[in-house]
């Protein structure tokens, strides 16, 4: 047998056995373990590696929970409204035209006019397309009018084609498009097409079919230049245009209110005035009666500045503060309407109105500059205003003749039109429509869909009226009677009372 060890040999103990009694543990004693605190979800971390995102509390940070899966995003994005739609597609026709700028696009040099009186009146106008061509229009004319069929097809896709305010929006697009394009074409005769497309023509028919705008201005002027001019204090021109400024700009405050319209005088404009959106400009060095101040007061700002405001005020239909060339023959015509309503106009000014659209006629049957020069100059006016007349319907065209610019005969048009548009809404019962002439910059077909869209809020009914639009009252007996009135035998009640009055000698 073998011999037995004397030493017995020891095996090792694990760290987890426990020392016998009396015996003392080499290991350094293990502090005890402290409670946890309650989880501040306050101090709790995401964690991200790659793809996969969990959630790290700080005390423990081998301890982690999933987060919930994240949706893919829709390609095509958040629902929207149709009013967010409209609103939107007319936000991107107001910023598509903000660089368009007509009549500065057509105004002549003022050395022009200095020349024109050196040669004693004798010769055209140095003005052709090489003038025009020199002159920067601030944009590029080709990619402009890519960018407004660009809106209309988006509106058209986005609204339908038979959505009654796409089809507004839409022609509005592409009206800006063709002024772009009339503007390319300065100095040519290709821009009185565009100008008679756009504005229309002393040859355009009134809506009964046979009345021409040029008929109405021979009957107009055959009046007209009948009716003696009656010289009254109030007609004398002898207030500066820095006292007619201040004037409107008091006016304007009490009937504006709160809102900010100024008047400020301008060296620039070639009219006695004009209206911005929410400016009135008048010449520098003009003289202006209190007649004047007074036509001025209802037709730059009762109508023009009016009709700006409210589209300004539109959160939906923001295209109405804006006029395309479709909304100018109820602009032009509404303001000298409203000066015939209050009774500020006169003979003169009426003349002067009716005579710019002979005038155009005149030159669109190839009158040139000379001619039409001469024939104001035959009706009276002097050689600076024949010249500032002359040079309104030749601009951006050309100055031999046969192709003006046509703009000028909206304002006697739209008196015609804007007065059967009351009468017939006043007989149909329909006098509600006639507050939305002032709702914006509209064309007369615009204003029965945009009235309908004030219940669901896509338009917004107008703050500012004239008197006599806030009650329609006295406007409703006027129409009523001028029914009667158009029934009346003309050429026999004419002579009826021409010999009543033979009879006073």
């Amino acid at each position: 047998m073998g011999e037995k060890p004397t030493d017995e040999k020891k095996r090792p103990r694990s760290d987890e056995e426990e020392p016998k009694e009396g015996q003392k543990s080499d290991k350094p004693e293990k502090p005890e373990r402290e409670a946890k605190p309650p989880k501040d979800r306050a101090s709790q971390k995401l964690v991200a590696d790659g793809e996969s995102r969990a959630l790290v509390l700080d005390d423990d940070e081998d301890e982690a929970l999933p987060l919930p899966s994240l949706p893919v995003l829709p390609v095509a994005g958040p629902w929207r409204s149709y009013k967010e739609v409209v609103a939107q597609l007319a936000s991107r026709i107001v910023e598509a035209q903000r660089p368009i700028r007509v009549l500065q696009a057509l105004r002549w040099e003022h050395g022009i006019e200095e020349q024109f009186f050196q040669k004693k009146c004798r010769e055209l106008p140095n003005v052709n397309e090489a003038t025009y061509a020199r002159m920067d229009l601030g944009f590029d004319p080709r990619e402009k009018s890519l960018e407004f069929e660009e809106i209309a097809r988006d509106v058209d896709e986005k609204l339908g084609e038979n959505d009654a305010i796409g089809a507004i929006l839409a022609a509005s697009a592409l009206e800006y498009r063709d002024v772009v394009r009339m503007l390319g074409m300065r100095g040519t005769p290709h821009f009185y097409a565009f100008s008679r497309k756009l504005y229309g023509s002393t040859k355009d028919k009134f809506p009964d079919g046979k009345t021409t705008l040029r008929d109405l201005g021979h009957v107009l002027y055959d009046i007209l230049t009948k009716v003696e001019i009656v010289k009254t204090a109030e007609s004398v021109r002898n207030i500066q245009a820095e006292a007619a400024a201040e004037e409107l700009n008091r006016r304007f405050t009490s009937y504006f209110g709160d809102d900010t319209v100024r008047v400020q005088v301008d060296d620039d404009i070639l009219s006695d005035a004009a209206a911005g959106s929410d400016y009135v400009k008048v010449r520098s060095g003009a003289r202006f009666s209190a007649r004047d101040i007074d036509i001025l007061e209802v037709h730059e700002g009762w109508v023009h500045v009016a009709t700006s405001l409210n589209g300004q005020q539109q959160p939906v239909a923001r295209w109405l503060a804006k006029g395309p060339p479709r909304t100018t023959t109820v602009q032009e015509g509404l303001a000298a309407l409203l000066e015939i309503f209050t009774f500020r106009t006169y003979p003169r000014r009426a003349r002067r109105l009716n005579d710019r659209v002979l005038a155009v006629d005149k030159a669109e049957d190839g009158a040139s500059f000379l001619e039409v020069f001469e024939w104001f100059r035959t009706e009276g006016y002097e050689e600076d205003e024949c010249f500032a007349n002359t040079s309104r319907i030749f601009r951006g065209g050309r100055v031999e003749g046969g192709a003006p610019f046509t703009k000028d005969a909206c304002y006697c048009k739209g008196i015609v039109l804007n007065y059967a548009f009351i009468r017939s809404a006043i007989q149909q019962n329909r006098a509600d429509l006639i507050p939305f002439l002032f709702v914006g910059k509209v064309a007369h077909e615009d204003v029965p869909v945009l009235a309908r869209r004030v219940t669901d809020g896509v338009v917004k009914a107008p703050r500012y009226l004239p008197p006599m639009f806030r009650d329609l009252n006295g406007l409703a007996i006027w129409m009523a009677y001028s029914t009667f009135f158009t029934r009346l035998g003309g050429e026999e009640i004419s002579d009826y009372y021409a010999k009543l009055f033979a009879k006073a000698g």
